[in-house]
């Protein structure tokens, strides 16, 4: 397999599934963690290898090191592979996802932005999700067609704490999530709630169906429920620990266990609450961002850049839902034709979104 976003969580964990079922590696595509990505190295001996910066690149000592973004492109088109595994964050992530589908490999798909810029053009045939919630569908659908899908949230480092409160909170305050260790970018958006306004969308492109939703389960033990048209729900339930839907993603078929099974005993209760838009803004265009999820890039993009200037302190927390809803309004009639109108519209909503008073 071709692993891109080697250092990161979801990386760490394939590359412990990989070494546990004895898969070979490729190659590696990590960012700035250089000391880990030599660690990496050694283990797995890639063929090839990328990194974010070229002088980055010259402090490995490996024949084959690409750079950037057309290194990460590269790397896919020379690797034999016939699986990639994307865990790139971000925007970043589209290209290699459509590079890779063109050159005829299969992506295990961790990359929510792919689907969210530019899901209307990427044939899902050619995905695997990794996502807990995503996985948590595909095991539930089984092929067969639902009357309503539904995820679940953790409801991210903000679950419980009044309102009032939030507007000014800490970068670290909100990197404190209550259940899973993610990056800082997919944790701020737990705690804003865009990373599940993306699963919707992801959802809704992965699976055609566009009765999707999303609630609040604390403790993270049940992932996705599926509503039949027979009146029957199904619920999958599995510890927080991504080694599964990875497991899956790699190998379509396990046969042994990946994790402990859910002790039901000791769960003692599940709870599910509503998701209120009163504690997160973001959620009041979910309805029509699902309705028209071609306009998933502007969300994208305003987000991304609002989650910089808030870890580079020019806003308040607050202030990424607001620049990214204004951003949002400001460009609600786009409707992207082809996969460069998404690129482009990507650029001019960052320019405005950098520029913009939260």
């Amino acid at each position: 397999m071709i692993l891109l976003g080697s250092t990161g969580s979801i990386g760490t964990n394939t590359l412990a599934i990989a070494e546990r079922y004895n898969i070979r590696v490729e190659a590696l595509v990590a960012g700035r963690n250089i000391d880990l990505l030599k660690e990496q190295i050694r283990t797995f001996q890639p063929c090839y290898v990328c990194v974010a910066d070229k002088a980055d690149a010259d402090r490995l000592d490996h024949p084959r090191v690409f750079w950037g973004e057309e290194g990460i492109l590269e790397v896919i088109r020379r690797s034999a592979s016939a699986v990639v595994v994307n865990a790139l964050v971000g925007f970043l992530g589209l290209r290699p996802t459509v590079t890779a589908i063109a050159e005829g490999k299969t992506v295990a798909l961790a990359n929510k932005e792919s689907l969210v810029a530019a899901g209307a053009f990427i044939d899902p045939s050619h995905l695997r999700p990794i996502d807990s919630e995503h996985f948590g569908l595909w095991y539930l659908l089984g092929g067969r067609k639902p009357k309503r899908m539904l995820i679940t949230a953790s409801g991210g480092a903000f679950r419980d704490v009044p309102v009032e409160q939030i507007e000014n909170a800490t970068l670290d305050e909100a990197l404190a999530h209550p259940n899973w260790s993610m990056g800082a970018k997919i944790t701020i958006d737990s705690a804003t709630m865009t990373n599940k306004l993306f699963e919707l969308l992801e959802a809704r492109w992965l699976y055609g169906c566009e009765n999707v939703d999303a609630v609040i389960e604390p403790k993270s033990v049940i992932h996705a429920l599926v509503e039949f048209v027979d009146g029957a729900t199904t619920a999958q339930m599995a510890h927080p620990d991504m080694k599964l839907p990875i497991a899956y993603a790699l190998m379509q078929e396990v046969n042994e266990p990946i994790l402990e099974p859910v002790d039901l005993l000791e769960v003692g209760s599940l709870e599910f609450r509503p998701i209120e838009p009163e504690r997160y803004p973001i959620w009041q265009i979910k309805e029509e961002l699902l309705a028209h999820p071609e306009r998933g890039v502007v969300v994208n993009a305003a987000n991304e850049v609002a989650i910089d200037r808030f870890m580079g302190k020019e806003i308040p927390f607050g202030g990424i839902a607001r620049l990214t809803l204004a951003a949002y309004e400001r460009f609600r009639a786009v409707a992207p034709a082809t996969l460069d109108d998404v690129f482009a519209i990507d650029e001019e909503v960052r320019a405005w979104t950098r520029k913009a008073t939260a």
